[in-house]
């Protein structure tokens, strides 16, 4: 489904500074594959690229990303929104950064298909209700007609999840929607996400700085560091069995219950 070959991407006005280096990374439909990093370790401009929402100006993008046998590398803006619209959803770590503050929940929720299909206004509001469903949202049909503000956090990473999946897309890129969240609403998003993969055959790219968040969801690891893909695996042996040193000490800062119980008695 998804095959990134050599990707590369250099920002020409910040010193030639390469965010992504020659990054080799596929992903089978139905897949949760998990791309862990720190902070500025190229992991969010990587997926950025897969639906082709870098930056234009002054970046500099080599290699190439297909997906569905697409290079979204040489796809118009038009052929771009296309395939966004349809065929990959988007979730993202804020969604008050997402959701217009302006706009009604579910009109926002509905508005893929109304971009990108010709069905009736009535038949949206019954999908946008039905996602809203999907994504285990309260009262859906109080909802639709509130706004944003009015919503918990929880609440709106929920929205905003039904909006990435109504129009039925192949992958979900799901960019640290959980790290706003408290744990109680954190694992109640994971395990949400993991649902509809089940049930709907979803591929999710989950992106993290958590190794033991990707470790609830996905069956796959890819580690980023400075820029590069150092380990590729299975969850199992990621966890098991990790080569890369950098993931070695990823795996050694996880907080476990006797590092927690040190910490509370020094």
């Amino acid at each position: 489904m998804l095959n990134i070959k050599n990707l590369s991407i250099t920002f020409t006005n910040d010193f030639g500074t390469e965010a992504v280096h020659n990054a080799c990374l596929q992903m089978h439909p139905g897949e949760r594959l998990g791309l862990v990093g720190e902070s500025g370790s190229g992991k969010t401009m990587l997926a950025l690229a897969v639906c082709g929402l870098y930056p234009r100006a002054d970046t500099h993008v080599t290699g190439e990303i297909l997906f569905n046998g697409i290079d979204m590398l040489k796809c118009n803006p038009k052929q771009l929104r296309e395939i966004r619209g349809k065929d990959i959803g988007m979730v993202f770590q804020e969604p008050m950064t997402s959701l217009n503050p302006l706009i009604k929940v579910g009109k926002q929720i509905e508005e893929t298909l109304r971009l990108h299909t010709n069905l009736r206004k009535q038949r949206r509001r019954e999908l946008a209700l039905e996602a809203m469903n999907n994504v285990e949202l309260p009262n859906p049909e109080q909802l639709y007609n509130k706004y944003p503000h009015q919503l918990s956090g929880g609440q709106r990473q929920r929205a905003m999840i039904a909006s990435s999946i109504i129009s039925g897309p192949k992958l979900l890129i799901a960019d640290e929607p959980t790290t706003a969240l408290d744990v109680t609403t954190q694992s109640q998003i994971i395990t949400l996400l993991r649902r509809i993969n089940e049930n709907h055959g979803v591929g999710i790219l989950f992106i993290s700085h958590d190794l033991s968040v990707i470790q609830r969801l996905c069956d796959r690891v890819a580690v980023m560091h400075s820029g590069m893909i150092v380990e590729d695996a299975s969850t199992k042996e990621v966890f098991d069995n990790p080569k890369a040193e950098y993931t070695k000490r990823l795996i050694a800062a996880i907080p476990t219950r006797e590092k927690r119980r040190r910490h509370l008695h020094e």
